[in-house]
């Protein structure tokens, strides 16, 4: 970071007299203990542990000064009220000092995804830095705003909610040259109770967006009541919006598109029609930032993306794997099995496919796992298997699916069946543990 520990505490209003310890420039900021380098300034979070209780541990290993909510004696610290608002207030410090133009992404899927290609796409023509991982929440957006290299250009940002006015808090402390919405749909209708509320939700990436600064947004009317008057405003979907793809060919491990506003098809190497909304979301942010459409294309045709998302992976007897099993809703379900369904089987192999349940959809959650059989097509699947108490409903409706309530028996069942020449798609929300199934998948 290009901050040193006087200024640090001057932008968090630090209440001790921390002018008496000697002015040192700080390297990097870190809530992990385990982490801290030499230079560095720890933050003590509490949550499972009190990290107030490895402070000792980090300067050990070099930590500079720490934040702290009471003095402690033989090291620099900054005494603050709360060390959460004290590393929220740093980063919007931070990014006002260093004036990275800001990418903020939100959506109820592909915002993970948008966010990959979005970095990619103008990592090709700036200094770009983005939300790594899933570091998108009121710890971990801040976390990447003091994470990124000072001379960052561009900086993409992922944001995420699990209740009202999470993402309000998150743009206003961002304040984003361009917000961007991939989809609403159904994640943590649990703690929102309706689709109409998750709008509201996901627009408040609107909170800290000028008037003549950009929101991209899917023809979904559902936003519409939120939209602020006034607000510049660009629409994506089918061919009467602003940007839409005018054409789409879809392969097992790639697919290509053209646009309403490239001049030439883009080629991704992920499947997927989702994908494709998502690449062209990317591009067209990289058409508004002046990226050159060459490095457009090749930035896009290169990316790569974070693991659990849409990848294809080899089984260690060599059937092809889809894995998708980060999150899920009935949305995001229902487009990779209609894109799974889609593609050939491998001469001689069956394909196969491992669902679990998607978490968070509170009482309508039955309906939603049951409404999951519109889209299956028996005649393209040779198994389905179906695991957790939720995928019940749908097995009712596909009594030629087998159903598991026990992760042990699925994974045995699983493995017991799959053959080389075979295609597997796994779907569900990260809690389901499919990514453990995967990891046995695929070990040698």
């Amino acid at each position: 970071m290009n901050l040193t520990l006087h200024e640090i505490g001057r932008a968090v209003g630090a209440i001790n007299d921390f002018e008496k310890f000697n002015d040192t420039k700080i390297n990097k900021l870190e809530f992990d203990s385990r982490k801290i380098e030499e230079g560095d300034i720890f933050l003590p979070l509490k949550g499972a542990r009190d990290g107030h209780d490895f402070i000792g541990t980090a300067f050990r290993k070099g930590a500079g000064v720490a934040f702290t909510e009471a003095p402690i004696k033989g090291w620099p610290f900054l005494q603050v009220a709360d060390c959460k608002v004290a590393l929220q207030s740093l980063a919007h410090y931070y990014l006002k000092k260093q004036k990275p133009d800001v990418i903020a992404i939100t959506g109820s899927n592909g915002k993970t995804t948008t966010k990959d290609m979005t970095a990619a796409v103008l990592s090709s023509h700036f200094k770009t830095y983005k939300t790594q991982g899933n570091y998108n929440n009121e710890i971990g957006l801040p976390y990447t705003i003091l994470s990124m290299p000072d001379d960052t250009e561009k900086l993409v940002l992922e944001m995420g909610m699990d209740r009202p006015g999470e993402i309000d808090f998150l743009s206003e402390l961002a304040e984003p040259k361009i917000a961007l919405i991939t989809l609403i749909g159904e994640s943590h209708l649990e703690f929102f109770g309706s689709r109409r509320e998750i709008a509201r939700g996901k627009m408040g990436i609107t909170k800290g967006l000028l008037r003549e600064n950009l929101l991209i947004a899917p023809a979904d009317p559902i936003i519409d009541e939120f939209i602020p008057e006034g607000q510049k405003l660009v629409r994506f979907g089918v061919s009467d919006e602003d940007i839409y793809i005018t054409k789409l060919i879809e392969h097992k491990d790639h697919l290509t598109f053209e646009t309403n506003f490239l001049d030439k098809a883009v080629t991704i190497p992920v499947p997927g029609k989702f994908n494709a909304t998502n690449a062209m979301l990317a591009a067209y942010v990289g058409r508004l930032e002046k990226v050159p459409e060459d490095k457009i294309h090749k930035a896009l045709s290169e990316v790569e993306l974070t693991r659990n998302r849409t990848e294809w992976l080899k089984s260690s007897i060599g059937a092809d794997i889809l894995s998708d099993v980060y999150n899920a809703n009935p949305t995001a379900m229902k487009l990779i099995l209609e894109t799974f369904q889609s593609f050939e089987a491998n001469s001689g192999g069956r394909k196969l496919v491992v669902l679990a349940d998607m978490l968070e959809l509170g009482e309508k959650s039955p309906e939603m796992h049951a409404s999951i059989a519109e889209v299956i097509q028996a005649d393209k699947l040779d198994q389905i298997f179906l695991y957790g108490p939720m995928m019940k409903y749908l097995a009712e409706r596909l009594p030629e699916a087998l159903y598991f309530t026990n992760f042990e028996e699925l994974s045995s069942a699983v493995q017991a069946n799959l053959k080389p020449k075979d295609q597997i798609l796994l779907k569900a929300s990260n809690g389901m543990g499919l990514s453990k199934l995967v990891e046995r998948l695929t070990e040698k």
